[in-house]
């Protein structure tokens, strides 16, 4: 009878057992499942053989889908100094400085936009169904563009969010 060292039981995952867990923003930690295969390392060719030529490799090879790729759906943009808001068909791309973070549509629950009375700042909060909030703060060149933003995030909201009710 053979047995197995160790626990049978798999790793829990989230922010109750990594603190640095944040759904949207960082991946969960965990490594592969039992279903998965471990990835291949590349075949050393041996004296004898040749290698294929890197041109024979890329023609052989399946194209994959560009992702700079853009359909004709509205696309909303804006930024400053140090922020950055896109949204289109992946869903939203928050930006500040060096930290970005992005939501597929699938993972937000409502996105609020918020201007204050005097001044010059847009700001954008995108909330998931978990009860969580993302805000952030955009300098506006001027006040005159806070209806121009919001006519274009309302037009990319209206094409790809759907209210679940």
């Amino acid at each position: 009878m053979e047995q197995r060292i160790g626990s049978s039981s798999q790793p829990l995952e989230g922010a109750g057992f990594d603190p640095a867990f944040i759904p949207g923003l960082t991946s969960p930690a965990s490594g592969r499942t039992e279903d998965e295969e471990p990835e291949k390392e590349p075949e050393v060719a041996e004296a004898g053989e040749t290698a294929p030529e890197p041109e024979e490799t890329a023609e052989a090879s399946p194209s994959e889908p560009e992702e700079d790729a853009v359909p004709d759906g509205p696309v909303f943009e804006a930024s400053d100094r140090r922020a950055r808001i896109v949204a289109d068909h992946r869903g939203v791309r928050l930006s500040l400085d060096d930290q970005e973070c992005e939501f597929r549509w699938d993972e937000i629950g409502a996105v609020e936009t918020e201007t204050v009375r005097f001044g010059k700042r847009y700001t954008v909060t995108v909330h998931t169904p978990d009860r969580r909030w993302y805000p952030i703060e955009i300098e506006a060149p001027a006040r005159s563009r806070f209806t121009e933003w919001d006519e274009q995030l309302d037009a990319v909201l209206d094409a790809y969010f759907e209210d679940a009710e």
